[in-house]
Formats: structure tokens, sequence, C-alpha cells
């Protein structure tokens, strides 16, 4: 077990922590050992835990009082952080002393880790990323806070009915959250609507309705214990949560709608924005969220610092992409109005403070909202977005900007309907504005941030992501964590770097077996749990091709399931060719009102029906959507591929994180020059990974000029042979035009270049079918793979964001 000096924790042996379980079962959970259910077990277990994380948590946070020093703040609305008891174990070094002190009653470790819901905080790479950063900040010995909203229900829980999703409500908090802890003393008033009057000097918002903001805080452990941080989220609570004269007057809703209006800001994450009712709350969201987290950062420093005006010196705030964008309004509001600061004075001290990264180049994920809206619902927030739009644009027309220049550059929108972009605010209101990948960031300047980026060229930077080792290698995959271990010793579980040790044994025939043993029991694993909860059997010896993420159609899932009809239709029409198994798995939701990506997935089902219930393909070809995928699916699915479908239409994926994971596990890419694809291409090198397709500028270039996606269409005979199949209902015969529309936007438009790129996917396909027959080779690119991914570890990541934007190392 480790020492006191190596986790700046007390070692507990597994007596200690028994006897502590039993207590707790009797005390807190209210149970003897004789009538002590599963449940009763696993909350006793992580209770017992917490306490020992709580006293960790206590001194991180006294060392940092004490050392008075800077703090990073990251807002973010979503923090997809999964199951904790694991990582909390791993983190700690208690797995074992846990394991001997349950197997002394008789209980598993792993199916108490089962019992523990996914935390519905979040939903794709965005909220994953976060999570992330929150361990690795620890881990580096960091003070930090994370802030965001507890949602009850999350995002959906997917169901998938007759082949298409179903959004239920996820009810992770349905038996409470063990692991969290209400901060009743930290509760803040936020304002909605109103009118600003003058006061004085100044002037003063009288909100027309407020909810109270209460903070729910939940430890995040670093490796080691060396640090315990904070996330912080809040939940809403009414002012006046029942007016009991309308109540008794029999008007028993109308006494509840403050509460009702309060707990909606919590209920889901991403509440459809299709309809002015749904932008209205995702905007009240964004602003109770950001707002209580402002008010909370400023009180502690006036607490601890006094001085607001060095606010900056104390505080790096930094936001997670454009939802927590109206920061930058509510710190000017809160130094002005709350503070006393001259408006010039408080404007120098946000940007200090501010600090934001860009996740997107989609213009329409950039948010903007209706100038009548946001003046409905945040008033002075609209005085002082149009003061900062006076400053920037008297300053930009002062550089020589043109009008058109001034137009991009501008706050509000004026092109069509008026609206306030959130991206403009975020960055001018910024000092540092990051991509996440190297190729990210350049198109960041020469696309969406063009203007802002000529008038600040210092600002844009990039800070590639990473992904935590210990969750996405160590815990998820200990086969391998142990096969490493004994090949170049412990070093790379404190630095990942240290994986590059791996790159001299790459051709090690003995090692590669080993590797390839693991990975063949993370198949099977993965097969039977798909057997269990399915009814579908796959074979563990077939090349396991996965594809997990968000449904998107940038994204192209779309592109993989043309791909895997063409293959299902050669495999048919040429029994007597030697084919490589393939079980193709993708996972994934599609936001609610997300039409075509609702449709992909019907269609990734219809075909999964088709193709595996015929006996020509026998066991060549099987087809799996896992249903709602997230953290737990992932560190299930993740350890068990050989394939890493990584196929964004180029220049459109910010960088991807699953590429990063997939192949720190022996997985190898197929996939595009986009997003980190380009920076593991550098790393792995070219002959450890399959790219194809157009480049970025390629992209741009087809769509800039005459592209004629029919013609290419027309010219590739299983690619028109696919199209016609799914368009005219071989998959759907129950309705023959149910893809119609979908595929007739490839004929028509293929904005997202499917058909472009379809006959460099299928023959990089074959590329893959033909590497895979040689084992040897394989194995030695699964090594390099592993070996030269340890670069994207999120400690070298936040190490980058701490020394050169946060100035915290």
């Amino acid at each position: 077990m480790a020492s006191e000096s190596e986790l700046g924790i007390k070692p507990v042996t597994s007596s200690e922590l028994d006897q502590h379980i039993m207590r707790v079962l009797r005390n807190r959970v209210g149970k003897d050992e004789r009538a002590a259910k599963q449940h009763d077990w696993y909350r006793a277990a992580i209770y017992a835990l917490r306490d020992e994380i709580i006293d960790a948590w206590f001194k991180s946070t006294r060392r940092t009082y004490d050392a008075g020093g800077k703090r990073v703040y990251y807002l973010s609305m979503e923090f997809l952080i999964g199951r904790l008891l694991r990582d909390a174990l791993s983190n700690m070094g208690l797995t074992r002393e846990m394991e001997k002190a349950l197997a002394a009653h008789g209980l598993d470790l792993a199916e108490l880790e089962e019992m523990e819901p996914d935390a519905a905080l979040g939903n794709g790479g965005l909220g994953r990323l976060a999570a992330c950063f929150m361990e690795s900040l620890a881990t580096l010995d960091i003070p930090a806070y994370g802030y965001g909203i507890r949602y009850v229900n999350g995002m959906f829980r997917q169901r998938i009915e007759d082949g298409w999703q179903v959004e239920l409500p996820e009810t992770w908090l349905a038996h409470g959250n063990p692991w969290e802890f209400e901060r009743v003393e930290s509760t803040y008033l936020i304002g909605f609507g109103g009118e600003v009057v003058a006061h004085g000097d100044g002037v003063v918002w009288d909100p027309a309705e407020k909810v109270e903001a209460t903070a729910v805080d939940t430890p995040v452990v670093g490796w080691k214990g060396k640090r315990v941080n904070t996330l912080r989220l809040w939940t809403a609570n009414p002012v006046d949560p029942l007016k009991l004269d309308a109540f008794n007057a029999g008007d028993h809703l109308g006494a509840l709608s403050e509460q009702m209006r309060a707990e909606s800001l919590v209920r889901v994450l991403y509440p459809a924005d299709s309809s002015a009712a749904g932008q209205e709350l995702r905007l009240r969201q964004e602003y109770f969220f950001t707002a209580a987290s402002i008010q909370d950062i400023v009180r502690r420093h006036v607490q601890y610092a006094g001085d607001v005006r060095t606010l900056h010196e104390k505080a790096a705030i930094q936001l997670n992409d454009t939802h927590p964008s109206v920061a930058v309004a509510e710190l000017m509001r809160q130094l002005v109005d709350v503070h006393g600061l001259e408006f010039s004075e408080a404007w120098e001290v946000c940007k200090k403070t501010i600090s934001y990264t860009n996740h997107t180049l989609l213009p329409e994920a950039l948010e903007t909202w209706p100038l009548p809206l946001f003046e409905r619902l945040l008033p002075r927030h609209m005085q002082i977005i149009y003061a900062i739009n006076s400053r920037v644009l008297r300053e930009a027309r002062k550089t020589g900007c043109t009008d058109a220049q001034i137009a991009a550059i501008s706050l509000i929108d004026e092109s069509g309907e008026r609206r306030v972009r959130m991206a403009n605010l975020a960055f001018v209101g910024a000092h540092s504005v990051n991509g996440v990948a190297a190729l990210h960031t350049e198109l960041m300047k020469e696309t969406v941030f063009a203007d802002l980026h000529a008038l600040y060229p210092t600002r844009i930077n990039n800070k590639t992501n990473g992904v935590t080792p210990r969750r996405w290698l160590q815990q998820c995959n200990p086969g391998l964590t142990e096969v490493i271990k004994d090949a170049i010793g412990p070093a790379f579980l404190d630095d990942a770097a240290r994986l590059s040790d791996l790159q001299a044994m790459a051709e090690d025939a003995a090692l590669g077996e080993r590797i390839d043993e693991v990975k063949r029991a993370n198949k099977v694993a993965l097969a039977e749990h798909i057997r269990r909860t399915m009814g579908i059997r796959l074979d563990p010896g077939a090349l396991f091709d996965v594809q997990i993420k968000r449904i998107h159609e940038y994204k192209r899932q779309l592109l993989n399931l043309i791909e895997t009809v063409a293959l299902y239709d050669q495999i048919r029409s040429h029994p007597e060719r030697d084919w490589v198994p393939r079980v193709k798995i993708f996972g994934g939701k599609a936001a609610p009102s997300y039409h075509n990506a609702k449709l992909i997935i019907k269609l990734a089902n219809d075909i999964a029906r088709r193709v595996n219930s015929d006996p020509s393909v026998g066991g060549l070809l099987k087809v799996v959507y896992v249903p709602n995928y997230n953290v737990s699916y992932a560190e299930r699915i993740i350890p068990a591929a050989d394939l890493s479908e990584q196929i964004s239409t180029a220049g459109m994926e910010a960088s991807g994180t699953g590429n990063m994971k997939f192949a720190l596990n022996g997985a190898l890419t197929i996939g595009t020059l986009d997003g980190a694809n380009v920076e593991i291409k550098e790393r792995v090198g070219d002959d450890n990974i399959v790219i194809f397709g157009l480049t970025a500028e390629e992209v741009a270039a087809k769509r800039a000029g005459e592209y004629n996606p029919r013609e290419l269409i027309e010219q590739s005979r299983e690619l028109s042979q696919a199209l016609s199949a799914i368009a005219s209902g071989v998959f759907s015969p129950d309705d023959p035009n149910r893809y119609h529309s979908l595929i007739n936007g490839i004929y028509e438009n293929d904005w997202f270049m499917c058909a472009a790129d379809f006959d460099a996917y299928a023959a990089a396909q074959r590329e893959v079918d033909d590497r895979w027959e040689n084992k040897a080779g394989w194995r030695a690119s699964m090594i390099r793979n592993i070996a030269n991914v340890g670069w994207f570890s999120s400690d070298r990541t936040i190490g980058e964001y701490a020394k050169e934007i946060w100035k915290v190392l």
C-alpha cells in the first residue's frame, strides 16, 4: 500500500476500512450486517471512502487559504463525470483495501461499482473534457473549482424502440447522491427581467423575478490524493415556494408556479430551443449558473483578499465554450454596480481575469440570442454589452477596419433579426482565447474569428485537448495497465509521457501477444454484456469497428453506415473472397429536435436488423447500436475496440477526445485529417493510422466551387448501389420512403462530403482488412499507438493552461 508521503493522506488498512464501513452501516445507513442489502453496503462503502476523502479535501483547502494562492474557476454547462467510486478508490490508493474489507462480508467490489448510476451532468465530449480537466487540476495540485448545474434529469436516458430513439428522464438522483454536500451558506439571489433605474451616480437593476441558487459540492480527487478540489453545482429554489393565499383559494398550480419555474432551471440539460420558450429557458439556465458562480468567486475574493481590484491576481476564470459567455457582462455588473469600480477599470480587471475556450467552428453552435429576448430577461446586462460594444467598435474603427469587418466584430448581429453574439462577447472580454487542436486553432483565425483575430492578433492560442490516463487506461483497462507495468515499469502511472518507453518494444512478439490477449479478454467481456443486455451474439475474434459519439451529420455516422451497406452487398455478391469478420458498433445520442440525427439512428438499427438476420453473411458482419451510450459504456467499449472511427468532415471537428482514448487502449484510428487526428498522426506515425479523404482546404474549395455530388455518385458503383438500396426502402420495407430525403440531401447538396469521401473511405477500410490479417504488424501498430499518445494526457493540457493562460504554475 502507498505511504502517506506519496499520497499526502494517512494510510488506511483493510481492517481499519472494514471497521469504518461497519460503523457507517449502523450509524448512517441504519442497518446491521445481517439485515443489510446490496444497496446498503454500496452506500456504506461510499460514505466510508468519502470520509477518507474529506480529510484530504480539508487539508487541500487549508493549504490554499494559508498560501493565499491563485485559484482556477472552470465554468461549464457540462461535467460528464461518470461513476466516482472506482475513480476515487484508485486515486486514493484504496482499491485493494476496499476489496478485502468487502470480501470479508462476502461482497464483490465490482458488483457494488456497477450499482452506481452515471451522473447525468453532461452529454458528450465537452462535458467529459471538463471532467478530465477537473481530475488533472487536482492531480497537478492546482487549487480549482468547477462550476455547473446540478441537473435533476440530465439530457435524457435513451431507449431504442423499434429502432427509434426515445427520450426518457434520467433519474440518477432518485435515491440521492452519496457524494455530494449541500452548502446552504453559499446561496445567491439570481434575478431576471425587471428594469434598470437611476440611483445616485449610478444605476440599480430591479429584477421582476428572483430565484435562489444554492451550492452543492462534490469532492474531486487527484492522483494519489495529492489534492482534492471541488465541483460546485447549483440547484435552484424559489424565493417564495408556496403562495399560500392562492393555494387556499383553490389555485393549486398557480400557488406552485414559482417552484416550477425554479425547478425548470435545473431539470434538463440543453432544453430544445426550437421554440421561443425553449430559447428562453436555455438562456435562463446559462445566466443562472454563471451569475451564481461569478457572485461566489467575487464574494470569496473580497472575503480573503479584500480589494476587488486585485481579482485577476487571485482568480482565473475559464469559460468552457460559449454557454457561460454572459460571465463577461455579469462580472462587469458586479464590479461596476455592486463594488463601485469605474467602467474602464472594471473592464481591465474583467479581461485579465477571464479566458475563453472555443470548441466549435459550426456557426449554429456559436450561440446568439434574439436581442428582444436578451434585453427582456437581462436588461442591465444588455446595457453593459452595448457599452462594451461601443468601446470595441471605436477601437476597431481607429485601427482602420472596414464596415464589413466592423459588422463581423460587433457584439450585435445586425444582418437580419438583431441578435447578441455570445462568442464575440467572450472573445473581447477575455485575455486569452484558445482552440483545442492545432488545426482547429488555425481555422479559428481564418474563419469564425478572422476579423477579431486581426483586431487582437495575440489573443488566440492553442491548447490541444487531452484525457486523463487514470480513468481511460488504468481504471477501464487494468489488464493492459498490468502488461505495460511489467514491460516498462510503473513510472507511466505518474507521467503518461513515459509510455514512450514502449516504442522500443513495438516489434517484441511476446509483448504483442500479451497485449492481444488482454484485448481479446476485453472483447469477450463486451460481447457477453451485449448478449446479456441486447440478445445479440458477437464473435470476439472479429474486428471490432467502433464509432461512439454524439450523433451529428458532421461526425458522419451516415458515411459509416453507407459503407456498411456497400460491404454487406459485396460480401453477398462475392462469397468466394476471404472477408475479414467485422462487428460494427455504434452508440450515441441525438438531440431531441435534430430530425436527421434521429433518422440516422433509425437507419443504423434498420441495417442491423437486416444484416444480423441474414444467413448469407454468416458471421462476417454484425451491426450493433448500443442504447444509452454514456461514460460507463465507453469504459466497456473502448478497451475492446480494434478500430476507432474518427471520420468527421475535415475542418468541422474541433478536436475529439475519443480518438485519444481509443489509441491509448491500442485501437488503430481510421480518420480524416481533422481535429486532433492531425496531431495523433504526427505522434504515432503514418504507418500506424489510416488516413483518408479531403483535407479542410479541399472541403472549403469544393463548397466554394461547383461541386456536383450526383456526378460522383454515378461514377461510383458501390456508392450508387448503397444509396439506392437505402433510399428505395431495402432496409425499411415498412416505410420505403423513410430515408428518401436523407439520401436525397447527399445527391443535391452533400454539405458533409459523404459522396466526395466515400471511395477513399471504402478503400481505407479494405486497407484495414489487409492490416488486420498481418497479426504481427497489427500488434506492433497497437503498441506504437499506446506508446506515442501519452502526450495527449489532460495533465499535459492543464499544465499548458496553468503556465501560459492562468499563470498558476
